[in-house]
């Protein structure tokens, strides 16, 4: 079994998403504890850019591919061969201008891959990469959960498009309003994690 752990915040060592992924990965791993853990940082190393070299190269034959483009293919390959060897996906994921950030934006679109991680049937788009559970850790500087979420029907449309249908969300709300409102959150954010049933 393995475990993924996918940060997309670009703040590094200071990011609360980041930190709160890392805690549910530590509690999953005492749970399961011959997990194999991958950590995939898009944040400090993006995937390359959805662009018309992106599609280029995806869509040149093998074999007739020049070198720099295998070399975005064998990236995104790798992407998707970490998640299908996942059993457990935790993606840690901040709020920016009320979206995800474009470097997970960026993974989706390398890993959503017609005929690999889903396919298109009479019946519309499956995804194929079932039988996983996925953690989500998000941290927003301001309070959305009772609100409109403009950012986590996104990701639960996004990941069920290439069948990941078996998401947790723990939110951390209000990092930006505030100290005392900060810490109250991380610690609200923690206990959820302490009461996630594995």
């Amino acid at each position: 079994m393995s475990i993924l752990q996918i940060n997309a915040s670009i703040r590094g060592a200071d990011s609360a998403s980041s930190a709160l992924a890392s805690e549910i990965v530590a509690r999953l791993h005492d749970a399961n504890p011959t997990c194999a853990i991958q950590l995939l940082d898009v944040g400090a190393s993006p995937l390359p850019l959805l662009d018309n070299g992106f599609l280029g190269a995806h869509f040149a034959p093998v074999g007739q591919r020049s070198s720099a483009q295998q070399a975005l293919v064998d990236r995104t390959d790798q992407a998707i061969a970490q998640v299908q060897a996942a059993d457990f996906v935790v993606i840690g994921v901040p709020m920016y201008n009320f979206a995800v950030p474009a470097q997970l934006k960026g993974w989706f679109d390398a890993v959503a891959r017609a005929g690999v991680t889903f396919q298109y049937t009479e019946n519309g788009p499956q995804g194929l990469l079932t039988g996983k559970k996925v953690y989500l850790a998000l941290a927003r500087g301001g309070i959305y959960a009772a609100n409109e979420d403009p950012q986590l029907p996104w990701l639960m449309r996004m990941l069920a498009f290439i069948g990941l249908t078996d998401v947790t969300a723990v939110r951390a709300e209000g990092l930006a309003m505030g100290q005392a409102v900060s810490i109250a959150a991380m610690q609200s954010a923690r206990e959820q994690i302490s009461a996630l049933q594995l």
